[in-house]
């Protein structure tokens, strides 16, 4: 044999292409048709339950799905099927299939798709099976599956080739089947609650919604640049000024940011926004939505997440951001203080470093996440936010020093985000003018000045509140998922070398 005939023999690739060819030049198409199906694999699992050992049925069934193990015996063969409810053996003999079809099944490959007729039994040994009487290939298979496919757990690959990750751990489409549930349950409830689904533009003139770096294109026929949306805040409060009561959108955010386990650039979130209410209507919408969510993906409001014990039911805690931060340290503070004596505190208990351009309510929010947000563990509110870092949300009356926002943390991470919704057009563009000069100052993650938005509140919004929350964070409390990667789809990678 020439060496580039032992090299086409040596590269499985190679091999099954030369399959494809023979399949072709016979006349036969190695890509099938449609193929009508009777059940799905799991239909089959409760009638049959009872079948008695090396018992035969002439119940006649046709499946659809792809081969993921292959057994040839002599004049029987054993194959797996699996299509999207399980898996199922395939009993093959060639005195059912006769010469020329037993020899084109034994030539089928592992990850082939097919389509198979034949009748109900079990085997001695008392496996489900069904005994193949006629099969069709709908489709090659040019690429095997990689080594020791079942359980594959090298992260590159199955981030990368989710299709691949979907074959060999089934499990990972579990995770994905409560993803569509979360995402299916919380339209259900925002829906009994009365708010309208709306869509709202991707493109955006002016960064707003939300402090993060954006991603910048150009639109050419306007011969401009435009930004990926980081948040879809304000188009939604536009929609309160035109008097809809009650509005939410699901959807793809994008901010230019970093990736780590609870981060990725592109992300979703369920934002909603409702006329006459306030922050405990938030906090009552918010804790509803995860209670749906989780019945609807675990069918029960006690989880576990990394090892931690969850309860989502009950009434959860709600605290200030200065009381919590004055249990962890042990000592009392304010904003009375002076920034020096906060910024002592903050360097004592954890904060590494200090810009010069912070005030005393961004100190306190950075000793807030030194010091309390890993500890909270079940479900809490974190309330009154400082002014400065919160620039969308309303004052709180008789203290001008917080807003009226609440964080949702679960497990030391952020779930939800919530304000009373600033409608005084004129404190509204002050805290415009102040991202503003943020930005000039080199804080590259500040917000623009809306213009448009302004004019907006002058035609007079209603007192609202106001609800982010991050789905993809959601799914992973509720797979119990170590990383955001687990519960997306196609997760952003680094080039592949």
């Amino acid at each position: 044999m020439s060496e580039e005939a032992n090299e086409v023999v040596d590269d499985p690739i190679e091999v099954r292409k030369a399959k494809r060819e023979a399949l072709i030049e016979a006349g036969q198409n190695p890509y099938g048709h449609a193929f009508e199906y009777t059940h799905h694999i799991s239909d089959l699992e409760a009638p049959y339950a009872d079948l008695p050992d090396g018992e035969m049925t002439e119940d006649g069934v046709s499946l659809a799905g792809r081969i993921v193990a292959k057994r040839v015996q002599g004049k029987v063969s054993f194959l797996t099927l699996r299509d999207a409810t399980g898996e199922i053996q395939l009993f093959c003999r060639i005195n059912n299939l006769g010469d020329e079809a037993y020899e084109a099944l034994k030539d089928l490959d592992v990850g082939d798709w097919i389509g198979v007729s034949g009748t109900m039994m079990r085997t001695k040994r008392g496996q489900l099976s069904v005994a193949v009487s006629t099969f069709e290939l709908l489709s090659k298979s040019l690429r095997p599956l990689p080594e020791k496919f079942h359980g594959l757990a090298d992260k590159e690959t199955r981030y990368r080739q989710r299709y691949v990750d979907l074959i060999a751990n089934p499990e990972v489409r579990t995770t994905f089947e409560k993803r569509f549930k979360i995402i299916s349950a919380g339209r259900r409830y925002m829906e009994e609650q009365g708010f309208y689904e709306v869509e709202t533009p991707f493109l955006h003139a002016i960064i707003g919604g939300a402090n993060a770096k954006p991603f910048v294109t150009h639109f050419n026929a306007l011969d401009r640049d435009y930004y990926l949306r980081i948040a879809t805040e304000l188009p939604l409060k536009r929609l309160l000024v035109g008097g809809f009561e009650r509005v939410y959108e699901i959807g793809r955010q994008f901010r230019n940011e970093g990736m780590d386990p609870y981060h990725n650039p592109e992300f979703t979130t369920m934002e909603a926004y409702q006329a006459f209410t306030d922050m405990e209507g938030m906090k009552a919408l918010t804790q509803g939505f995860i209670q749906a969510a989780a019945m609807a993906a675990c069918g029960t409001l006690q989880i576990e997440y990394q090892g931690h014990q969850i309860n989502l039911g009950g009434q959860w805690r709600s605290a200030t951001m200065l009381e919590l931060v004055e249990e962890a340290i042990g000592q009392y503070i304010d904003f009375a203080m002076s920034r020096e004596d906060l910024e002592a505190i903050a360097l004592e208990h954890g904060v590494r470093h200090i810009e010069e351009s912070w005030g005393k309510g961004k100190i306190i929010s950075e000793l807030f996440e030194a010091t309390v947000e890993e500890s909270l563990v079940q479900p809490t509110f974190v309330c009154e936010h400082p002014l400065e870092i919160s620039p969308l949300a309303k004052k709180k009356p008789g203290n001008p020093e917080v807003t009226e926002r609440f964080e949702l943390f679960i497990c030391g991470h952020e779930y939800a985000n919530a304000f009373n919704e600033l409608n005084d057009p004129i404190d509204q563009a002050e805290r415009f003018r102040a991202q503003v000069e943020a930005k000039d100052m080199g804080d590259d993650e500040a917000m623009g000045y809306d213009a448009d938005y302004i004019r907006a509140l002058e035609y007079g919004m209603p007192p609202a509140g106001g609800v982010g929350i991050g789905i993809d964070r959601l799914v992973m409390l509720l797979t119990d998922s170590e990383s955001i990667r687990d519960v997306l789809l196609f997760p952003h990678m680094k080039e592949e070398a």
